[in-house]
């Protein structure tokens, strides 16, 4: 069922800075009027994941919004040294108080916004902080690391 909501530019824009250029550790998106996916916040290069909690948790215990976050683990291949992989994820952050209305607008409008970001690691749902820890994450994503 499409919600049509749309994806602005600017999203599909920074998104390639992130995935090409680096130039962001993290970007949050937000669903403006009930319409268009735009962009609420972003952190630099050297912002960590805790920063990137930190914003979501600023927002109070009824706001949803999308995370992008290129997340960098370490990662040991079979007879080799550990390596800094990196892998971007996409969160959708819908907190359990959130009014329904609102996290059924985040989670029907997902869909649009996964398609138009191409090549995303894994998509993430936390509905609070315990499945947006970054142990929480780090399983998640090495559970379907290509070794």
């Amino acid at each position: 069922m499409a919600s049509g909501v749309q994806v602005a530019d600017e999203v599909v824009e920074e998104y390639k800075f992130i995935k090409k250029g680096k130039k962001y550790r993290y970007i949050v998106f937000h669903i403006k009027d009930e319409k268009k996916i735009c962009i609420d916040s972003s952190g630099d290069r050297d912002a960590c994941y805790q920063d990137y909690l930190d914003h979501l948790a600023s927002l109070g215990p009824d706001e949803c919004r999308y995370g992008l976050y290129d997340f960098e683990f370490e990662h040991a291949c079979e007879g080799a040294a550990d390596t800094k992989r990196s892998k971007l994820i996409l969160m959708i952050w819908c907190p359990d108080t959130a009014k329904i209305k609102k996290k059924m607008l985040y989670s029907s409008s997902f869909d649009a916004l996964k398609h138009s970001l191409e090549g995303i690691g894994k998509y993430i749902q936390a509905t609070d902080m315990s499945e947006a820890a970054p142990e929480c994450i780090l399983e998640k994503i090495k559970s379907t690391a290509r070794s």
